[in-house]
């Protein structure tokens, strides 16, 4: 079949508007898309910022560093004082020539406990470690037997001025000291020569000894047998790392209540952005996504939105959805935010208000974030994402047809043009038979011819 001018006309037209509302549908859904990527950034960035739960700082990063540890951090402020870091024992070997050096064999064995005044006291609740030492075996192989019994000593040779020692560096606080002890193998002597406890060995050996820290929140005394503490403050970690005798840091936690309230208004004015787009492209009149699948999905993702609980792993008393922070939805898909619900939440559960405000696959920005990745998403059916590459291919199907339709006006617009040069030669050739018949039947009609 050959297209003829006559047929072309009414379909380019058709053609034309069809492009035309294919052009509305993806500005309309790709403003949505925006939208709803923009609204996601923005939560994220916000919640990363940590205004909106319990943060803890510290006055003099030099004593400790603070981080929230759990969900039930309390704001406030809390004094904190460092008398002494926790400190590993650490133990010096004897010299050897090199590390290379043969020690003897047989058996070394770590007993754990408290190294104090020149005696042991053995911690009953931590077991010793039996390390067996083959024939021949180096210095440097008995580092390495210590370090793979998982006994929690590192051990490593040091290349020191009089010449190669083991050294034995233990785990801080003050019941993880230790000694070492040797069982030499029959005829193969050497290996006490590593063995040491404070009783009867050389004390110049016994480099560190080990120690709980010491210190004090709000005046009162405390110890840990590491740097790394977890409850002195309420929901707050702290990693001590220097002293500060007589100079008390403050460790101080705000109050997210003001914050998140200012949030919930910005995201209910956020989210009737998105509602009000989305009822405009909707419109069963006049919107040009009002039969499409991507933005109908999406309304009821976001209807559904306050319902939703966005804390399955809350307690039992705090809250799991956003409506019971006091946002709301109306007949016409609009959202409201009334302040007094969410502050009657704070007084009564401020952590579990906060915990709501924080990273994770649950909480305020876990669920939105949801909610975007699925609509924008290509690999889920009845998704914008989806409908953006549909519309896009029916668009360039769309061109690519008025390009076929085009060449092949040209081809017949080119074709009628050579049809009608032919027809031009042919009528001006038989012109010009006409007027050579004309003059000879003028000449054998003649008067006298």
């Amino acid at each position: 079949y050959t297209l003829s001018l006559h047929d072309a006309l009414p379909i380019f037209s058709q053609l034309s508007a069809k492009n035309d509302a294919l052009t509305s549908k993806i500005s309309t859904a790709s403003s949505l898309k925006s939208q709803l990527l923009q609204l996601d950034s923005a939560l994220g960035d916000r919640i990363r910022t940590g205004d909106l739960a319990p943060t803890p700082t510290i006055s003099n990063a030099s004593v400790a560093t603070v981080a929230r540890s759990t969900t039930s951090t309390q704001a406030g402020n809390y004094s904190l004082e460092v008398f002494s870091l926790a400190k590993p024992q650490t133990l010096m070997g004897p010299a050897y020539a090199a590390s290379t050096s043969t020690v003897g064999s047989g058996t070394l064995t770590l007993r754990f406990g408290n190294v104090a005044g020149g005696s042991f006291t053995a911690d009953p609740d931590h077991s010793s470690v039996d390390i067996q030492i083959p024939s021949g075996a180096t210095l440097a192989d008995v580092a390495r037997a210590i370090n793979s019994s998982g006994a929690g000593v590192n051990a490593y040779v040091a290349n020191a001025a009089d010449g190669a020692r083991l050294v034995l560096k233990g785990a801080e606080g003050a019941k993880n000291g230790f000694v070492l002890e040797a069982t030499e193998a029959s005829g193969d002597p050497g290996l006490s020569t590593l063995a040491w406890n404070p009783s009867t060995g050389d004390p110049s050996q016994l480099l560190a000894t080990s120690a709980d820290a010491s210190f004090a929140i709000d005046g009162v005394a405390m110890t840990s047998s590491t740097n790394k503490v977890a409850a002195a403050v309420p929901g707050v970690s702290l990693t001590l790392t220097g002293t500060n005798v007589g100079n008390p840091a403050t460790i101080g936690i705000n109050d997210p209540s003001s914050a998140i309230e200012s949030f919930m208004t910005d995201f209910t004015s956020a989210l009737n952005s998105i509602v009000e787009a989305l009822n405009t492209a909707t419109d069963p009149l006049s919107g040009d996504l009002a039969r499409d699948d991507g933005a109908r999905n999406l309304r009821r993702n976001l209807a559904a939105l306050g319902s939703t609980v966005i804390m399955p792993n809350a307690a039992a008393n705090a809250p799991k959805t956003l409506s019971e922070l006091g946002l709301a939805i109306g007949r016409d898909g609009t959202f409201s935010f009334d302040a007094a619900k969410l502050q009657s939440q704070m007084a009564n559960n401020p952590s579990g208000v906060a915990a709501m405000f924080t990273s994770g696959l649950y909480g305020v920005f876990g669920t939105v974030d949801k909610i975007t990745r699925n609509a924008t998403s290509i690999g889920v059916p009845g998704s914008l994402g989806v409908s953006l590459t549909t519309y896009t291919a029916q668009q360039k199907k769309l061109t690519d047809d008025t390009a076929k339709i085009a060449d092949q006006q040209e081809s017949v617009r080119a074709r009628l043009a050579s049809q009608l040069n032919a027809a031009n030669v042919a009528i001006s050739n038989s012109k010009s038979t006409q007027s050579y018949l004309q003059a000879q039947i003028a000449m054998w009609t003649k008067s006298g011819n």
